[in-house]
């Protein structure tokens, strides 16, 4: 059989046995979507939970690669391992992933205790693919102990990455907005660390002020997120981030709501799926043009949203 006639469950063997390239094509298959992807679910389940997950996010120049490249740095320096999904912009020909990411961590492209791969979100509102959370299944079955998530910056609509990680960092410049824009964001509602990036530059202390008055105000549990400075294009700061990283893992650990975290990302990911299938089962029964008269309806207001949702549903049975 041709290498790329491989069925997922011989690339899922391949990349058990440590082969890179079967490991890309499990992953694309996963963005693909399809039966393929389910296969590759079902193959990585039994072996996953073990992974623990740190989400890098925050507005576009933040950094965030810079960051994550420097991480990366760090964490081999520890003579650890790491994978890393960058979730790029959608190409608007291709669907795929810019891998402007993945250039700013070329210095780690040729070492074998390093992963990366990007991912396109594919116009997805939150800025992370929906084939994440399987991506990082199949990272964690393959034995990926440490995975880094960086979300494309879409500026006060990424809250989602805290849905999807152990940890969650949001990464912010000197200057950055003021505390009303911050809590439009969400921001305060996510964060487990903040970083301030680019520290070389002036309004580090305004910002940290900023930031120290909204958690002040914010309805905070028995975690207080730590405010990190760091020049990640000199490496200044990393190591103390990486520190902070390690002790909210240490907390969530020992109080327990690292496993509820986990528990509620499967439950929002199954009713994702069923979500997602039910749709895919409406516009197979809603047949040649009707779903585009149904939606060209609601749009005219000719139609209201759930007279024409009944209409796309009926025959699926919800």
């Amino acid at each position: 059989m041709a290498r790329k006639d491989r069925s997922p469950q011989e690339l899922f063997d391949a990349a058990r046995a440590g082969d890179r390239a079967a490991m890309a094509r499990l992953l694309s298959l996963i963005e693909r979507g399809g039966e393929s992807a389910r296969e590759v679910g079902r193959l990585s389940y039994p072996l996953g939970g073990n992974a623990y997950t740190v989400g890098l996010t925050g507005a576009p120049g933040a950094g965030k690669s810079t960051l994550t490249s420097a991480t990366i740095g760090h964490i081999r320096s520890l003579d650890r391992e790491v994978a890393v999904l960058a979730i790029d912009p959608s190409s608007p020909f291709s669907g795929g992933a810019i891998l402007g990411d993945r250039v700013r961590m070329q210095d780690h492209a040729t070492d074998p205790g390093v992963f990366i791969r990007s991912m396109a979100t594919r116009g997805h509102l939150g800025g992370l693919s929906l084939a994440t959370p399987e991506a990082v299944r199949l990272l964690d079955a393959l034995g990926h102990e440490l995975v880094l998530i960086e979300t494309v910056g879409v500026g006060q609509v990424e809250v989602e990455i805290a849905g999807k990680a152990d940890t969650t960092v949001v990464v912010v410049n000197p200057g950055w907005g003021d505390s009303v824009q911050a809590n439009k964001a969400g921001l305060m509602e996510i964060a487990d660390i903040f970083v301030i990036n680019k520290a070389d530059r002036k309004g580090v202390d305004e910002t940290r002020r900023d930031l120290e008055q909204m958690l002040e105000l914010s309805q905070l549990g028995d975690w207080r997120p730590p405010i990190i400075p760091t020049v990640a294009s000199q490496n200044d700061g990393i190591e103390t981030f990486w520190a902070a990283v390690t002790e909210h893992r240490e907390h969530i650990t020992a109080s327990g709501e690292l496993q509820k975290r986990r528990q509620r990302r499967l439950r929002d990911e199954l009713r994702e799926i069923i979500v997602r299938r039910l749709e895919l089962r409406a516009r197979e029964i809603c047949t040649g043009d009707r779903w585009d008269r149904l939606e060209d309806g609601v749009a005219a207001r000719q139609l209201d949203p759930w007279g024409a949702a009944d209409e796309m549903l009926r025959g699926v049975g919800a």
